[in-house]
């Protein structure tokens, strides 16, 4: 019998076989994140405008979104309008609001593929305080059934060491991950996926903003033609025209002014034009890559050539149904799982749906098709869109006869 088996009993034999083999060389030893955080949030957030707007408009969007409670009792869910879960996640810690807690832990989320949140109180019990954690900062500690043993944080030289159930993994500390095909511990940011689009769409701006600095002059050369005496410029002739040029020609200041200088010269580009490298086209196309990444419709942001959606109302609601529903859907579980239980049993969080302007659109499609299904009763209809049944709604002929079957 192994140790683990004569401390926990057989539940340690649930263990996945293959999970002992992810932590056979580093049992026991932090893993840091294999990819420089600190350059996916200065490259892909920081200095790229199309990123910055996608994930903090995704991020926002999830943190506005109102959750609700709900209790098991006698095999019905009840709602329940106050409760010590639902004040921690209105105010989860002295420094930020609940609102301000969901958006960094979705947009570290985003930025980084792994979001930390530290639950502070009674080991085992109710938390008094939820705080977010950078995750360049935190280590996961492999254990040896393939699940965390513990977390390291570090900062300035200082580290915070966490321990986790050997059993489950869970732990003071909630880790959330985005899908990797190639790590086990740590999961993939969007920037990773579209690191070439925003290196190019960054390379972009940076060509547009030194060429409005030089005049939006394209790089070329100044060759001076000798004429039949045949006498070369002196290097004295060559640096007072290159200092002409550099103090009165090039900058905001000097863009449109004539040259003039005596003698046979001839202006020859060293560089291709804006227009011969379809400058506009090949930005549009980098920052439509880096919207796709992040699941953010090119047409919110009023890229050219996205004729996916007919309106700004039907793109909107595809962002909230293909990426930040998936997105609240992930942490929704997430918290049933690790800190609902900390408050007692049958407890339930959930989203307020309702509560979504953007999903107007898919609810009147839905009551339009509740509407007309003249084969359903009224309480049937009513409970398709959420709504409690009525006396006398069960009669399918009352229903036929009034003819609007709502």
């Amino acid at each position: 019998m192994s140790i683990l088996e004569s401390l926990f009993g057989t539940r340690a034999r649930k263990a996945s076989a293959a999970g002992a083999l992810l932590s056979v060389n580093g049992v026991g030893q932090p893993r840091w994140t294999p990819r420089r955080y600190d350059r996916l949030a200065d490259e892909g957030y920081v200095k790229n405008v199309v990123a910055y707007r996608a994930i903090t408009e995704i991020a926002q969007g999830a943190a506005g979104v109102p959750w609700l409670l709900y209790q098991t009792r006698g095999g019905r869910r009840v709602e329940l309008e106050t409760h010590p879960l639902l004040t921690l996640l209105d105010r989860p810690n002295p420094a930020q609001g609940g609102a301000a807690l969901k958006e960094s832990l979705a947009a570290y989320l985003l930025i980084a593929g792994n979001a930390y949140l530290e639950a502070v109180g009674e080991e085992g019990g109710p938390p008094r305080e939820l705080h977010v954690l950078r995750p360049d900062r935190m280590a996961v500690v492999p254990g040896p059934y393939g699940l965390p043993s513990g977390w390291a944080y570090t900062v300035g030289g200082q580290t915070q060491r966490w321990t986790a159930d050997p059993l489950t993994g869970g732990g003071p500390i909630l880790h959330l991950k985005r899908f990797h095909p190639l790590d086990d511990w740590y999961g993939m940011s969007p920037i990773e996926a579209a690191a070439f689009s925003i290196d190019q769409h960054n390379a972009a701006g940076a060509h547009n903003q030194a060429l409005l600095q030089n005049g939006a002059r394209p790089t070329g050369a100044l060759v001076f033609k000798p004429g039949e005496h045949g006498v070369p410029l002196s290097d004295e002739q060559r640096r007072m025209i290159r200092d002409q040029i550099a103090e009165t020609h090039t900058g905001p200041r000097g863009a449109g002014r004539t040259l003039v200088l005596e003698g046979d010269f001839e202006w020859r580009e060293m560089a291709l034009s804006p227009r011969d490298m379809d400058f506009v086209n090949a930005r549009n196309t980098s920052a439509r890559d880096v919207a796709l990444a992040f699941g953010f419709p090119p047409f919110l942001l009023g890229i050219p050539g996205d004729n996916t959606y007919a309106n700004q109302r039907e793109a909107r609601l595809a962002l909230w149904e293909q990426t930040i529903l998936p997105l609240l859907d992930q942490l929704r579980d997430a918290l049933n799982g690790w800190l609902g239980p900390r408050f007692g049993d049958g407890l339930t969080l959930d989203y307020d749906v309702d509560a979504i302007s953007a999903l107007a659109l898919r609810r009147e499609r839905v009551w339009d098709r509740v509407r007309r299904a003249d084969f359903l009763t009224v309480n049937e209809k009513r409970a398709a869109v959420g709504y409690a049944p009525v006396p006398g709604g069960d009669d399918l002929g009352g229903v036929r006869r009034r003819g609007d079957g709502a």
